[in-house]
């Protein structure tokens, strides 16, 4: 995150870099970012993903 995030980028204040952080973590790395635990995709399409095959599933059944 260092190398991605903070030496790219200069804050004005410590509250700024926190502020960024906590965005930079929610929005890209947790939502978007592919994560191989996931199979390689991101958490987000993984949840739609899983959400999807459990209708269709309960719909089998």
């Amino acid at each position: 995150m260092k190398n991605e995030r903070v030496h790219a980028t200069h804050y004005r204040t410590h509250r700024d870099a926190k502020a960024d952080l906590f965005e930079y973590i929610e929005v890209f790395y947790n939502r978007s970012r592919r994560h191989s635990s996931l199979g390689f995709v991101s958490p987000e399409r993984f949840l739609l993903d899983w959400v999807k095959a459990r209708q269709t599933k309960d719909a089998a059944a």
